[in-house]
Protein backbone atom coordinates (compact mmCIF):
# COMPACT_ATOMS: atom_id res chain seq x y z
CA UNK A 1 0.00 0.00 0.00
CA UNK A 2 0.75 3.59 -0.66
CA UNK A 3 0.73 6.54 1.59
CA UNK A 4 -0.12 10.20 -0.09
CA UNK A 5 -2.37 13.36 -0.73
CA UNK A 6 -4.54 14.53 -3.41
CA UNK A 7 -3.76 18.15 -4.78
CA UNK A 8 -6.02 18.46 -7.81
CA UNK A 9 -8.46 16.15 -9.57
CA UNK A 10 -10.38 16.79 -12.68
CA UNK A 11 -13.31 14.65 -13.87
CA UNK A 12 -12.05 11.77 -16.43
CA UNK A 13 -14.30 9.58 -18.33
CA UNK A 14 -17.21 7.72 -17.25
CA UNK A 15 -17.19 7.91 -13.07
CA UNK A 16 -13.47 8.19 -13.12
CA UNK A 17 -11.37 11.09 -12.10
CA UNK A 18 -7.74 12.54 -13.03
CA UNK A 19 -6.11 13.04 -9.68
CA UNK A 20 -2.69 14.49 -9.53
CA UNK A 21 -1.04 13.01 -6.58
CA UNK A 22 2.06 14.01 -3.75
CA UNK A 23 3.11 10.25 -2.33
CA UNK A 24 5.28 8.86 -0.52
CA UNK A 25 8.30 8.09 -1.89
CA UNK A 26 7.28 8.73 -5.39
CA UNK A 27 6.98 12.14 -5.51
CA UNK A 28 4.49 13.90 -8.27
CA UNK A 29 2.53 10.82 -9.38
CA UNK A 30 -0.93 10.81 -11.65
CA UNK A 31 -3.65 8.41 -11.37
CA UNK A 32 -7.05 7.71 -12.69
CA UNK A 33 -9.22 6.48 -9.98
CA UNK A 34 -12.58 5.32 -10.22
CA UNK A 35 -14.75 7.03 -7.74
CA UNK A 36 -17.82 4.19 -7.31
CA UNK A 37 -21.14 5.08 -6.27
CA UNK A 38 -23.13 4.80 -3.19
CA UNK A 39 -21.49 3.34 0.02
CA UNK A 40 -18.56 2.21 -2.32
CA UNK A 41 -17.71 5.97 -3.21
CA UNK A 42 -14.75 7.67 -2.42
CA UNK A 43 -15.63 10.69 -3.39
CA UNK A 44 -16.17 11.94 0.12
CA UNK A 45 -12.43 11.12 1.01
CA UNK A 46 -10.78 12.03 -2.96
CA UNK A 47 -10.15 15.43 -1.09
CA UNK A 48 -7.18 17.76 -0.19
CA UNK A 49 -5.30 17.45 3.05
CA UNK A 50 -7.19 14.05 3.66
CA UNK A 51 -4.18 11.02 4.19
CA UNK A 52 -4.63 8.23 1.83
CA UNK A 53 -3.62 4.77 1.33
CA UNK A 54 -4.68 3.17 -1.81
CA UNK A 55 -2.73 0.96 -4.62
CA UNK A 56 -1.29 2.08 -7.62
CA UNK A 57 -0.70 -0.37 -10.64
CA UNK A 58 0.57 0.10 -14.25
CA UNK A 59 3.72 0.89 -15.86
CA UNK A 60 2.70 4.13 -17.43
CA UNK A 61 3.02 7.58 -16.32
CA UNK A 62 -0.71 7.92 -15.96
CA UNK A 63 -1.12 5.07 -13.06
CA UNK A 64 -4.26 3.38 -12.00
CA UNK A 65 -5.69 3.67 -8.17
CA UNK A 66 -7.52 1.48 -6.33
CA UNK A 67 -8.36 0.19 -2.22
CA UNK A 68 -8.12 4.10 -1.52
CA UNK A 69 -8.87 4.33 2.16
CA UNK A 70 -8.51 7.33 4.41
CA UNK A 71 -5.12 7.06 6.28
CA UNK A 72 -6.22 8.73 9.16
CA UNK A 73 -8.37 12.34 9.73
CA UNK A 74 -8.33 14.77 7.43
CA UNK A 75 -5.79 17.98 8.28
CA UNK A 76 -8.37 20.58 9.54
CA UNK A 77 -7.05 23.88 7.72
CA UNK A 78 -9.93 26.22 8.03
CA UNK A 79 -10.64 29.49 6.75
CA UNK A 80 -8.20 31.73 5.16
CA UNK A 81 -5.67 28.77 6.16
CA UNK A 82 -7.09 26.49 3.32
CA UNK A 83 -6.16 29.11 0.83
CA UNK A 84 -2.56 28.68 2.32
CA UNK A 85 -3.03 24.72 1.59
CA UNK A 86 -4.43 25.11 -1.92
CA UNK A 87 -1.68 27.53 -2.64
CA UNK A 88 0.65 24.69 -1.96
CA UNK A 89 -0.56 22.10 -4.06
CA UNK A 90 -0.90 24.42 -6.74
CA UNK A 91 2.72 25.28 -6.35
CA UNK A 92 3.71 21.26 -6.31
CA UNK A 93 1.40 20.43 -9.55
CA UNK A 94 2.40 23.69 -11.16
CA UNK A 95 6.05 23.27 -10.51
CA UNK A 96 6.92 19.72 -10.56
CA UNK A 97 6.47 17.76 -13.18
CA UNK A 98 5.90 13.87 -12.93
CA UNK A 99 9.14 12.61 -14.57
CA UNK A 100 10.72 14.74 -12.16
CA UNK A 101 9.66 12.73 -8.96
CA UNK A 102 10.40 15.07 -5.88
CA UNK A 103 10.23 12.48 -3.72
CA UNK A 104 11.69 14.52 -0.40
CA UNK A 105 8.56 17.21 -0.59
CA UNK A 106 5.89 14.49 0.54
CA UNK A 107 7.12 14.86 4.04
CA UNK A 108 7.89 18.92 3.87
CA UNK A 109 4.63 18.75 2.65
CA UNK A 110 3.11 16.90 5.26
CA UNK A 111 4.75 18.84 8.14
CA UNK A 112 3.66 22.45 6.48
CA UNK A 113 -0.18 21.09 6.79
CA UNK A 114 0.42 19.50 10.29
CA UNK A 115 1.92 23.18 11.33
CA UNK A 116 -0.57 25.42 9.55
CA UNK A 117 -3.21 23.42 11.34
CA UNK A 118 -1.62 23.90 14.48
CA UNK A 119 -1.20 27.88 14.21
CA UNK A 120 -0.71 29.87 10.48
CA UNK A 121 2.14 31.66 9.68
CA UNK A 122 3.19 33.14 6.68
CA UNK A 123 6.83 32.13 7.25
CA UNK A 124 5.63 28.77 6.61
CA UNK A 125 5.17 29.67 3.02
CA UNK A 126 8.44 30.79 2.54
CA UNK A 127 9.78 27.53 4.07
CA UNK A 128 7.65 25.33 1.74
CA UNK A 129 8.82 27.78 -1.18
CA UNK A 130 12.50 27.23 -0.36
CA UNK A 131 12.48 23.24 -0.11
CA UNK A 132 10.52 23.14 -3.09
CA UNK A 133 12.96 25.76 -5.17
CA UNK A 134 16.11 23.80 -3.70
CA UNK A 135 14.07 20.74 -4.59
CA UNK A 136 14.13 22.04 -8.43
CA UNK A 137 17.58 23.33 -8.08
CA UNK A 138 16.27 26.95 -8.75
CA UNK A 139 17.49 27.79 -5.09
CA UNK A 140 21.16 29.64 -4.90
CA UNK A 141 23.03 29.43 -1.27
CA UNK A 142 21.79 31.92 1.21
CA UNK A 143 25.27 30.94 3.40
CA UNK A 144 27.56 33.11 0.90
CA UNK A 145 27.53 35.65 -2.03
CA UNK A 146 29.28 35.03 -5.32
CA UNK A 147 32.61 35.43 -4.19
CA UNK A 148 32.49 32.77 -1.76
CA UNK A 149 32.37 35.45 1.43
CA UNK A 150 29.69 34.84 3.83
CA UNK A 151 26.17 36.53 3.91
CA UNK A 152 27.02 39.32 6.25
CA UNK A 153 23.57 39.99 8.33
CA UNK A 154 24.41 44.03 8.33
CA UNK A 155 24.94 44.00 4.43
CA UNK A 156 22.36 44.34 1.29
CA UNK A 157 22.68 41.80 -1.17
CA UNK A 158 21.16 41.50 -4.95
CA UNK A 159 20.55 38.49 -6.69
CA UNK A 160 22.08 38.00 -10.31
CA UNK A 161 19.66 35.44 -11.80
CA UNK A 162 20.79 31.83 -12.40
CA UNK A 163 23.67 32.89 -10.74
CA UNK A 164 23.46 34.19 -6.83
CA UNK A 165 23.82 36.91 -4.59
CA UNK A 166 26.41 39.89 -5.24
CA UNK A 167 27.03 43.08 -2.20
CA UNK A 168 24.53 45.76 -2.68
CA UNK A 169 24.44 49.39 -1.77
CA UNK A 170 21.84 50.12 0.96
CA UNK A 171 18.32 49.17 0.82
CA UNK A 172 16.12 49.26 -2.54
CA UNK A 173 13.06 46.59 -3.43
CA UNK A 174 15.54 44.50 -5.10
CA UNK A 175 17.91 44.51 -2.18
CA UNK A 176 17.59 41.83 0.39
CA UNK A 177 19.31 42.67 3.81
CA UNK A 178 21.58 39.57 4.86
CA UNK A 179 20.07 39.38 7.93
CA UNK A 180 17.14 38.15 6.11
CA UNK A 181 18.62 35.81 3.66
CA UNK A 182 19.87 34.17 6.88
CA UNK A 183 17.28 33.78 9.12
CA UNK A 184 15.05 32.44 5.64
CA UNK A 185 17.95 29.61 5.56
CA UNK A 186 17.94 28.92 8.77
CA UNK A 187 14.27 28.91 9.20
CA UNK A 188 13.86 31.80 11.64
CA UNK A 189 12.26 34.49 9.91
CA UNK A 190 10.50 37.46 11.86
CA UNK A 191 7.80 39.64 10.83
CA UNK A 192 10.30 42.41 9.53
CA UNK A 193 11.66 39.75 7.37
CA UNK A 194 8.51 38.49 5.78
CA UNK A 195 8.20 41.22 2.90
CA UNK A 196 11.40 40.23 1.44
CA UNK A 197 11.26 36.75 1.72
CA UNK A 198 7.83 36.34 0.09
CA UNK A 199 9.22 39.21 -2.70
CA UNK A 200 12.07 36.82 -3.12
CA UNK A 201 9.96 33.61 -3.46
CA UNK A 202 7.95 35.22 -5.87
CA UNK A 203 10.86 36.47 -8.32
CA UNK A 204 12.47 32.67 -7.76
CA UNK A 205 9.20 30.87 -8.65
CA UNK A 206 8.42 33.14 -11.50
CA UNK A 207 10.34 31.28 -14.23
CA UNK A 208 8.61 27.73 -13.06
CA UNK A 209 5.47 29.72 -12.82
CA UNK A 210 5.16 31.35 -16.21
CA UNK A 211 2.64 34.10 -16.25
CA UNK A 212 -0.27 32.07 -15.84
CA UNK A 213 -1.85 33.44 -12.65
CA UNK A 214 -2.03 31.32 -9.51
CA UNK A 215 -6.11 30.12 -8.75
CA UNK A 216 -5.67 30.18 -5.53
CA UNK A 217 -4.37 33.42 -5.46
CA UNK A 218 -6.78 34.63 -6.94
CA UNK A 219 -9.75 33.15 -5.26
CA UNK A 220 -8.63 34.35 -1.58
CA UNK A 221 -8.59 37.92 -3.13
CA UNK A 222 -11.79 37.70 -4.61
CA UNK A 223 -12.63 36.47 -0.75
CA UNK A 224 -11.52 39.27 0.79
CA UNK A 225 -12.56 41.45 -1.78
CA UNK A 226 -16.37 39.78 -0.87
CA UNK A 227 -18.91 41.92 1.13
CA UNK A 228 -19.38 39.26 3.08
CA UNK A 229 -15.96 39.33 4.37
CA UNK A 230 -16.19 42.92 5.62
Amino acid sequence: MERGYVLHTRPFKDSSVLVNMLIDGHGRVDCVARLGSGKTSIKSILQPFQPLIFQLSGRTSLRNMSSVEAGSPAIPLSGDVSFAGFYLNELLVRCIAVDHGAESMFFTYHKTLMSMAAGFCESQLRYFELSLLKELGLMPTLRTDLSQDPIEPDYYYRLLPDEGFVNALGPKTSHYSGEMLLALDEHRLEASHLRQAKYLMRLMLAPCLGDKPLKSRALFRYKMASPLTK
